[in-house]
């Protein structure tokens, strides 16, 4: 999944962001309503004498929006979360479910986030992967929920490293989210950040974590486990 999101975004390099962003990207109106639209240079800053249509069939979009990114620090946020949580997921639910989970998760992110729109006729195209990945963050917090996170926190003026549970980190998460999604409500552009994807695609990733996903005890619970083999011993 990470080298199709790196290779998709080489790809984007090749064309220019903002091209592929308009012709990959996610637009409600393109979506809901079927209003087409030719993005010129003289409306949305493409060079001169360049229109960019959505990509057709629209619902196509829903797959390439999450695979599309609209520069180098979107990609590497999104990637470096999906590197982190998202073996140990796929470990626990095996890896076509976990291939399914993923996009599921992110074209239900997407969902959210079309029903947040003002109007819905947006034609702010939507792009990145994080809707999934936060779905992969949520399904990480059902299915490790003792695990234990090093963080980089600031005290003061000083930076160190904390470890914290895994509740903790992705809670903190998660309500900041939404706290920044209901305070966006009623905001036609909200700094360009998908916040309703990413709760929605976070709540996503619970509900299915718990379908798709086998619970792992923490490594504490695991060393003082009894032995399979030989019932009532300790190891």
């Amino acid at each position: 999944i990470i080298v199709a999101n790196v290779a998709f975004f080489l790809y984007h390099l090749s064309l220019g962001l903002e091209i592929a962003v308009h012709h990959y990207g996610l637009i409600p109106a393109e979506l809901l309503r079927g209003v087409d639209q030719i993005y010129t240079g003289a409306r949305r800053g493409l060079p001169p004498g360049i229109g960019v249509s959505n990509l057709e069939p629209a619902w196509a979009t829903v797959l390439t929006s999450m695979f599309s990114h609209g520069g180098w620090m979107h990609i590497i946020g999104n990637m470096w979360f999906l590197w982190i949580f998202g073996n140990n997921v796929e470990e626990a639910m095996g890896h076509g479910k976990y291939l399914a989970f993923y996009l599921l998760a992110g074209a239900l992110a997407a969902g959210a986030q079309i029903l947040t729109s003002l109007t819905g006729v947006d034609t702010i195209p939507m792009v990145g992967a994080s809707g999934a990945v936060a779905g992969v963050l949520g399904a990480y917090l059902v299915l490790f929920p003792r695990s234990r996170v090093y963080c980089l926190v600031p005290i003061v003026f000083v930076l160190t490293t904390m470890e914290l549970p895994a509740k903790v980190v992705l809670g903190f998460w998660f309500v900041l989210e939404l706290v920044r999604g209901l305070t966006a409500l009623g905001v036609e552009r909200a700094g360009g950040v998908a916040y309703a994807a990413h709760v929605g695609g976070f709540i996503v990733g619970v509900v299915l974590g718990r379908l798709l996903g086998k619970v792992h005890p923490s490594a504490h619970e695991q060393q003082y486990a009894p032995r399979r083999d030989f019932p009532g011993e300790w190891r």
